[in-house]
């Protein structure tokens, strides 16, 4: 299929089949602007970009081009809590309340921090409206929580912590560290990493930020599953404003916002757990610093990707798996068969990825400015990291 707009940057030839997929995405209109980075080691063996970065100015995209990638930033938050972890010696499994004692009340007295980082906290949703404003706050944020009873026994079932696990596990570091989550990564793992990444960014990276945008040719529409299975279960659960999942999607309140996530608002605020603005290169980079011992240890990253959960998820009603806040192979983290032994990361709401796979050395993002209405990655991204492992084989 030919057509769509010109594809920028270098693809390892044994790679050609990411290439052809990509461009494929832009032939048959699923993109407005894209990027895709892999790296088989430290080798950075696929860079490509191309589209618009906003779609009103014809602006075109770049190579560091940031994007949002929405909860792509759980793991980034994850990594520092880890980090923080390690290199202070803090023991994940006590009780929260041994380092934040407000949070030990109400039926939370015994949660760990591994149940804050493996979404099994039961505080998925907060127990009143959140405004924008309030969401930059996170000391603000972490006492709405540390109030809150959960809605079950932590550690006892596990459900999808869609903005609440920012605050919940960003915790981790503002506690053991003092900084926010945003100034952590900043100083300790993206300045140093040279990986042009923010959570909470500055105004001249909001400035050539991609713009958000639908369109036609969106892909895995929960509204329009078959009558039964599983994805039905999810698009019931999104139609319904009373199920954990809608009311995990509502606070903060962003559609009471002008222009939504594409708001200085929002991309300021440096929200932990769906805030993150960056390239496809610096994501894949972050991945790879994981996998090459950059950012923690081969151990404490082993120990970080074993499966806390498995099973039925209380808010997102499909079988999800997690490690200590990272996503493993399953309904909600789709990826081929080679890559279950070994493939850790997260998905971003619309399309977005970040994966590495400790088995095959690979890491690979994708991020792109056209948001499907996919909950939990999509089609484009798993077509995409197919072609990554048809091209390993």
């Amino acid at each position: 299929m030919t057509g769509g707009p010109k594809i920028h940057g270098d693809c390892d030839p044994a790679f050609a089949r990411v290439r052809r997929v990509f461009e494929n995405n832009f032939a048959r209109d699923l993109e407005t602007g894209a990027a895709i980075s892999v790296y088989v080691g430290d080798e950075p063996v696929v860079d490509l970009w191309g589209g618009l970065a906003d779609h009103r100015t014809g602006r075109a995209w770049e190579r560091d081009t940031p994007c949002l990638a929405f909860s792509c930033t759980k793991a980034l938050t994850a990594a520092a809590a880890l980090r923080v972890a390690e290199r202070g010696g803090h023991d994940l499994s006590a009780p929260v309340a041994s380092w934040w004692p407000e949070f030990g009340t109400a039926g939370k007295e015994r949660t760990t921090g591994e149940h804050l980082l493996s979404h099994q906290a039961g505080l998925p949703v907060f127990d009143r409206p959140v405004s924008v404003a309030e969401a930059a706050d996170p000391a603000a944020m972490a006492d709405l929580l540390a109030a809150q009873r959960p809605r079950w026994e932590p550690g006892t079932a596990h459900g999808y912590h869609t903005f609440s696990y920012g605050w919940l596990a960003g915790e981790i570091v503002r506690r053991l560290d003092g900084r926010s989550v945003g100034a952590y990564v900043a100083e300790e793992i993206a300045g140093p990493l040279g990986l042009d990444l923010w959570i909470g960014a500055p105004d001249d990276v909001i400035d050539r930020a991609a713009r958000l945008t639908a369109g036609p040719g969106r892909g895995g529409a929960p509204a329009q599953a078959p009558a039964g299975g599983p994805v039905a279960a999810l698009a019931r659960a999104a139609r319904d404003p009373g199920s954990l999942l809608s009311r995990s999607l509502a606070a903060p309140d962003v559609d009471a916002l002008p222009g939504r996530f594409n708001s200085r608002e929002v991309l300021a605020a440096g929200w932990p757990a769906a805030g993150v603005l960056t390239s496809a290169a610096a994501l894949a980079g972050f991945y790879r610093d994981l996998l090459a011992g950059r950012i923690v240890s081969p151990g404490t990253l082993r120990d970080a990707i074993t499966p806390r959960v498995t099973g039925p998820d209380r808010v997102m009603v499909l079988d999800s798996s997690f490690g200590l806040g990272f996503m493993r192979p399953s309904l909600v983290f789709a990826v081929p068969r080679a890559a279950w032994p070994g493939a850790f990361g997260h998905t971003g709401s619309g399309g977005s990825i970040g994966l590495a796979d400790v088995e095959h050395g690979v890491a690979i993002a994708y991020v792109m400015n056209r948001t499907g209405t996919e909950l939990s990655g999509g089609t484009r991204a798993m077509r995409l990291v197919k072609a990554v492992y048809d091209s390993l084989d």
